[in-house]
């Protein structure tokens, strides 16, 4: 916003008819309208070197446009990138080494020296390249790229540090630059930039074609900088500041994926990206009264684990691969799951991962637990099973002793011999003392195998997706309540809310 200031130099190149055709005004509308302080004039009176609030930092994601980062993020790795003694950064002697700097909502850091961003709570191969913008193209405010950037500021410094600028950017936009020449100019690799006043800066590419055209439209009378000049500027339009930051999370949802994942780790990423971008156009519509952040972090468990190593593949026949790759990825979650061999690893690995990001989230953001921070779990598919059994503590052997106790029930209500009952007796004070022992045995190993998994939060809601828990539930002799509550499901005191998701024409 403007802060009040009324329409006092209105869209400096911001969209502003004279940007340079409909291609730039287009990119402009797009943005946000965004002001410099002040109105739109320069917030330095004379020329002087970049402050960090007036340089903007971007990233790069899929190979995409530059995105800027907001300006707490920008102005916190300006000042490390200033501290590794980068351009107007301290005195000499050895660079420091700096932290990595925490943006985009604590899921990201930047590695200044290198450039690089990476996320903070998954893997991923890709590194995302980050760059200083300082000088940017009119309209669409993209960065010039770094090293033509450097070559351009230095030259703008060499020749006009010190210099008094134009009062207000009013009579500058008023005043067009057809006729006026140059009064210094740079070449670089593939193009050229030309000064025609301290704030009237022009890029022409030195590529044939374009002088083909250059010509023609000289001698058709149109001035150089109109026809294919591209007008830049100098520091970024909006200034960074750190008021400009996102509210403190106050509550995660951790997305936990299904079968499947063995044939395309790098998808619950990409999804939960998706998710987080969705949540927060939905937040920004239609809850952007409410001072709740949600924050979504995809739990990739399964990848870590190595199950039967390569078996299965060593017992799939040659000729039919195509489709029994994709059974085996992601059917074969599902055996393995039904396996009391590998159950328990897959529980441990889901378990693992969802505490081990509980805990690197609440390290990293110390107020989330004492302002009373929430978790959600959002699971699909076997997911979905897997997180049901973690939070309830639920496993086989608990099936085996109810099929055992509904024996002894059966056992109870027909009559029997006396030599049977004494029998009978005995094999209970037997299970008895041996039940005894085992516990005592526990102890002393002090092992965590007879308590069931525990996470270190309480769960919030739990939402399932495409998920075949009903079934599972059904084969474990748990009948659906009619109640209209989720307690026979799932006690309240474990998980305040239970939602299904389903698609109608979802198969599993």
């Amino acid at each position: 916003g403007t802060g009040g200031e009324g329409s006092e130099g209105e869209g400096a190149g911001l969209g502003s008819s004279d940007s340079g055709g409909s291609g730039f005004s287009l990119a402009a509308s797009a943005l946000p309208e965004r002001r410099r302080p002040g109105g739109g004039r320069p917030r330095y009176e004379v020329v002087r070197e970049l402050g960090a609030e007036e340089v903007r930092w971007f990233y790069r994601e899929d190979r995409k446009t530059w995105k800027p980062f907001i300006g707490y993020d920008s102005l916190r790795i300006e000042l490390a990138f200033r501290a590794l003694g980068g351009s107007g950064g301290g005195g000499a002697g050895e660079p420091a080494a700096v932290e990595p700097v925490c943006v985009r909502s604590g899921l990201y850091e930047v590695d200044v020296a290198s450039a690089e961003s990476y996320p903070v709570y998954w893997n991923q191969t890709e590194k995302i390249p980050v760059m200083r913008g300082q000088w940017f193209i009119d309209g669409t405010w993209q960065p010039l790229e770094e090293e033509e950037s450097n070559l351009i500021e230095q030259e703008h410094l060499n020749r006009f540090k010190g210099q008094q600028l134009q009062e207000s950017f009013d009579m500058e936009i008023s005043k067009p630059v057809d006729g006026k020449e140059a009064i210094h100019s740079l070449k670089l690799s593939r193009n050229h930039v030309d000064w025609h006043s301290v704030d009237e800066v022009y890029l022409y590419s030195d590529a044939t074609t374009s002088k083909i055209a250059r010509t023609v439209t000289q001698k058709l009378g149109f001035s150089k900088a109109s026809s294919s000049g591209t007008r830049l500027h100098r520091g970024y339009v909006e200034e960074a500041t750190l008021e400009d930051k996102p509210p403190q999370t106050s509550h995660i949802v951790f997305v936990v994926h299904g079968i499947g994942q063995k044939m395309d780790q790098g998808r619950i990423i990409k999804n939960t990206a998706m998710m987080r971008d969705t949540a927060r156009k939905v937040e920004e519509k239609y809850f952007s009264n409410l001072a709740t952040h949600v924050e979504f972090l995809p739990v990739e468990w399964r990848s870590k684990l190595t199950l039967d190593g390569d078996t299965v593949d060593s017992i799939t026949p040659d000729k039919v691969r195509g489709l029994r790759d994709m059974l085996n990825s992601s059917a074969m979650d599902i055996m393995y799951y039904t396996s009391p061999l590998y159950r328990d690893e897959l529980v441990k690995g889901l378990q693992q991962e969802l505490n081990r990001l509980y805990s690197l989230f609440c390290s990293r953001n110390p107020e989330f637990e004492e302002k009373g921070g929430k978790v959600s779990i959002v699971s699909h598919s076997l997911g979905c099973v897997i997180t049901y059994d973690i939070m309830t503590g639920w496993n086989p052997v608990r099936l085996y002793e109810q099929l055992l106790q509904k024996e002894e029930e059966e056992l109870e209500e027909r009559w029997m011999s006396y030599e049977e009952q004494r029998l009978l007796e005995e094999l209970y004070l037997t299970k008895q003392r041996l039940r005894e022992i085992e516990e005592r045995l526990h102890e002393l190993k002090a092992s965590t195998i007879s308590k069931p998994p525990v996470l270190k939060f309480k769960v919030e809601n739990f939402f399932c997706m495409g998920s075949p828990l009903a079934v599972f539930l059904a084969l474990r002799g748990i009948r659906p309540g009619t109640s209209g509550s989720q307690d026979h499901i799932l006690p309240r005191t474990i998980c305040n809310r239970l939602l299904n998701i389903f698609h109608p024409t979802d198969p599993v």
